[in-house]
């Protein structure tokens, strides 16, 4: 087993710039690229392997010649790949929108529902984005808002920094805003519920498709409980910053700010998910060095043992 490098795949939603093309080293023919899929097992786009003896084979295939264990011992609990991570470059404001939890997504679409956590990597100066209500609402408030467009009235409108980090439980209504750039860690899933969308046209010309009925069934009408702080507080080590950025049932999230180096260890309970946001340097493993720069994925298989990451550069470690 060895570090395998990811080859990200890209998504051109209306929304989308052109920072992970020109920042983040995606290359592709596509004008903007809203989503790079940085870690996926998910159907609508699963990561190409691009090194070593499974180059060329998916992320998927991998997993099913190598066996679960790569995964390890803590994803036995699902039946499958539990988390997909993504770099999304919102241009434009996403639209309003909901996520069903486990039980009615599996009953409804024939998946898993959906609960993420953003971390914020960049934004623009003013940036904002919709986190929950900023008070409770009745169910007949949310549909009577909903009908008369005002619903962006009684949301909670949070303005964003660097290194700030939303929890999206399933069932939150929530929103990106135009001018961020996040980190998604989110559970194995595409279903999403548009519920408020600008009056936007799709490619096709005509209005994107709202799912109103869906997300008055699953959407909590309530204020957030987390704040936009990480989890925990960030600790000086020998040659790195670490924060522990969130913890759920679901996925573990840290950020090493690296300034030298850092030592790691997939132990059999977890594989490691390596993402890299700004900086360069390499990771070590096994007397080999693997270039990693700013919007470099590697997936470190379960068991696999110590590795290190060297030289000046951020990055996110996900882990279940």
């Amino acid at each position: 087993m060895e570090p395998l490098r990811l080859n990200s795949p890209l998504k051109d939603y209306i929304w989308g710039g052109t920072r992970l093309k020109t920042e983040f080293g995606k290359s592709t023919r596509l004008e903007r690229v809203a989503e790079s899929w940085e870690l996926s097992c998910h159907k609508d786009g699963p990561s190409l392997i691009e090194n070593g003896d499974f180059a060329g084979k998916t992320l998927p295939e991998y997993i099913k010649i190598q066996g679960k264990s790569v995964l390890g011992t803590n994803c036995e609990k699902f039946d499958y790949f539990p988390i997909l991570i993504k770099l999304i470059d919102a241009q434009d404001n996403l639209s309003v929108q909901v996520h069903p939890d486990n039980n009615y997504a599996l009953r409804v679409e024939g998946e898993y529902g959906k609960t993420e956590m953003w971390y914020i990597v960049d934004c623009a100066e003013g940036a904002s984005l919709i986190y929950g209500f900023d008070h409770e609402i009745s169910a007949e408030e949310f549909a009577r808002r909903i009908q008369d467009n005002t619903l962006l009235n009684v949301c909670n409108i949070v303005p964003v920094k660097k290194g700030d980090v939303f929890f999206i439980e399933a069932g939150t209504l929530h929103a990106i805003g135009k001018g961020i750039l996040i980190a998604e860690i989110q559970q194995n899933s595409n279903t999403t519920y548009r519920v408020y969308d600008y009056g936007r046209v799709g490619a096709d010309g005509n209005p994107r498709q709202l799912h109103i009925e869906k997300a008055k069934e699953v959407t909590k009408r309530l204020p957030p409980t987390r704040d936009c702080r990480p989890l925990g507080p960030s600790e000086q080590r020998d040659g790195y910053i670490y924060t522990l950025l969130n913890q759920c049932e679901y996925f573990t999230v840290e950020h090493y700010e690296i300034s030298q180096s850092a030592s790691l260890n997939a132990t059999p309970e977890s594989f490691h998910a390596v993402l890299a946001i700004d900086g360069s340097g390499t990771l070590c493993y096994g007397g080999r060095s693997y270039p990693l720069q700013k919007g470099d994925s590697y997936f470190i298989p379960a068991g696999i043992g110590s590795y290190s990451l060297k030289g000046k550069i951020d990055c996110i470690i996900s882990r279940v």
